[in-house]
């Protein structure tokens, strides 16, 4: 891969993050304050541990883009609170999925209505993601994952592609929704160098029933990071390299999933850096 082009994926790097008990002293430990750091949403805890774990780190001087799925927002009066706290806490960026609740806390069971009731509040975030699915959807067709994206353009100003470890299918759904003008930058989601053996005792922690769905919806993870010769970041971007780099592409920059193995993750990049003469 070109070192100029991976060099700059990597200093445009998003760490995502599980709010648990000891996550904010790991980034405080590890993650440069430089570092763009997104908090995941539990649909069996809610939104309060994202948000309180948002506050911290944003009093710690990080850019900190929390999740807030639309299926955890009780009503409008909840995202009007939720908009104004996070404002408060200075946090200009957003990430809105659906998210996994099920049933939904109140009104919202996708994020478009969510979207749209930002946009009446008057836009009070400079930045709001929306989320991209290269591999397929568990329940939805790849037809209409696009066609929503195509439908959230207006109200988003970035896509965060979910993980994807397929460097030809990566490529393909990039130049797809180009062909569909969507033109949003977008975050590439990449696994970092996670441990198979960690991501299960990782996966068993977050609670038994997020837990099986956890695991029924991303069983194919598992069998990736069992592969023989396991599971590298750093051969899926050598490999992605056309995908990410061409300027028709517009990829912003590498969204990491740490899955909490924040350490491992920030060490991982800064090794690659200094390979690459970063």
């Amino acid at each position: 891969m070109d070192a100029t082009g991976l060099r700059a994926l990597l200093d445009s790097v998003r760490y995502e993050v599980l709010p648990a008990k000891a996550t904010e002293d790991k980034v405080l430990a590890h993650v440069p304050r430089d570092v763009v750091v997104t908090v995941t949403a539990s649909p069996v805890k809610g939104l309060e541990p994202t948000l309180d774990l948002t506050d911290r780190l944003a009093a710690h001087g990080y850019r900190v883009v929390p999740h807030v799925p639309a299926r955890l927002l009780r009503d409008e009066v909840h995202l009007k609170e939720v908009a104004e706290r996070l404002r408060a806490a200075g946090v200009d960026d957003v990430f809105v999925p659906a998210g996994d609740a099920d049933p939904p806390a109140g009104a919202y069971d996708g994020a478009l209505p969510v979207l749209r009731r930002l946009g009446e509040l008057g836009d009070p975030f400079a930045h709001v993601g929306i989320t991209g699915y290269p591999e397929s959807h568990p329940l939805l067709h790849d037809d209409i994952t696009i066609q929503a994206m195509w439908d959230k353009r207006a109200h988003a100003t970035y896509i965060v592609s979910n993980l994807c470890f397929d460097p030809r299918v990566l490529g393909d759904w990039i130049a797809r929704i180009r062909r569909r003008d969507v033109a949003l930058p977008v975050y590439v989601g990449v696994a970092g160098p996670v441990q198979r053996t960690k991501l299960l005792a990782m996966a068993t922690k977050i609670g038994v029933g997020e837990s099986t769905r956890f695991l029924t919806k991303h069983a194919s993870w598992f069998l990736r990071f069992a592969a023989p010769g396991g599971y590298s970041p750093q051969r899926l971007l050598e490999r992605s390299e056309g995908a990410l780099t061409a300027p028709s592409a517009g990829v912003a920059g590498l969204h990491l999933f740490t899955f909490n193995q924040i350490a491992e993750t920030e060490a991982w990049r800064c090794a690659l850096l200094e390979r690459l003469g970063g």
